[in-house]
């Protein structure tokens, strides 16, 4: 009987099963291919965690169910999200078990210069941002304890992120990076090994539960600033970064629907876009990781 029940084998869920083991807990991570960790204490299951019968089944004994499962793409958002969102509550109010959620920022929409904290109105009018908006008050009005723990873009090992995505691979190459963003606005990047610390230290705090968290995180860096420091770290020339034009994504979008997807978004890449997290650092204690940590220990895992 697993007393933590993972669902998603990507950065976030592979992190926070890795941290649960490591302080002894018992921990199965539930995903389609039964991928997930090799590692002591962690039990891989093959299943499809969108089907309710199956994954209370799977969750049974369990104090927390962690859903970290993200679409890779958001063309199968509202089609991928909304089952699992219905499996997830359904297995924690038949075994009673707390639902800790990674969120992300998109529920609040564009804000006033760029800021967020976590008592920030959900006001989002893009689809994706209305998605997570209704889920999460989903999850609120289902009669079970649950938190949604929110982090802005991911960097850290195996990230899925700016940095893994467009400049790691130019800075490879030793070629240019074109960037869809304002290079020099302020933008708040969150740890995935912050955001794994968060899910489980709210997941078994009752003081958590009934609200929506954010992950503290280093102070805002601008892409120009994050990209020099990756190379710094790698002993690499910086990379030349040249911004695409803001209206290049959505021109795409009328004939790539990938690109009409993210043009949705890109009001957090052409502008500051800054998440504030002091209620949970005065609340629970929690502290972010030095970002130049950070970037050395990402680079070093790539290396090796």
């Amino acid at each position: 009987m697993a007393m933590h029940v993972v669902i998603g084998a990507g950065s976030i869920g592979t992190n926070v099963a890795r941290l649960l083991a490591d302080r002894g807990e018992s921990v199965r991570i539930v995903t389609r291919s039964g991928s997930g960790p090799e590692y002591p204490k962690v039990e891989r299951v093959a299943a499809d965690a969108s089907d309710p019968g199956r994954l209370t089944e799977l969750s049974r004994g369990a104090k927390v169910i962690y859903h970290c499962a993200n679409p890779p793409s958001y063309t199968m958002w509202e089609r991928l999200l909304p089952p699992i969102q219905n499996a997830v509550i359904t297995a924690a109010k038949a075994n009673r078990a707390v639902l800790a959620i990674t969120g992300s920022m998109y529920a609040y929409g564009p804000q006033p210069g760029g800021m967020m904290n976590e008592y920030t109105p959900m006001a989002a009018t893009g689809p994706k941002g209305r998605l997570r908006k209704r889920l999460w008050e989903q999850a609120l009005n289902a009669g079970i304890r649950t938190v949604e723990v929110r982090g802005s873009d991911y960097i850290g090992r195996d990230s899925n992120g700016l940095y893994s995505i467009i400049i790691e691979p130019a800075m490879k190459a030793g070629r240019a990076a074109w960037v869809p963003a304002d290079l020099d606005a302020p933008h708040t990047f969150t740890f995935n090994g912050d955001m794994a610390q968060a899910l489980v230290a709210l997941g078994n705090d009752e003081r958590a539960w009934g609200q929506a968290w954010h992950v503290p995180s280093p102070p805002a860096i601008s892409i120009r600033e994050l990209a020099r420091r990756y190379a710094a770290a790698a002993g690499r020339p910086p990379v030349k970064l040249i911004p695409m034009p803001r209206a290049a994504m959505r021109t795409a979008g009328l004939f790539v629907p990938t690109a009409r997807e993210m043009a949705e978004m890109d009001y957090q890449w052409y502008s500051p876009f800054l998440m504030d997290a002091s209620k949970t650092a005065d609340t629970f204690g929690l502290t972010a990781t030095d970002l130049d940590i950070i970037i050395n220990n990402q680079v070093s895992a790539a290396a090796a």
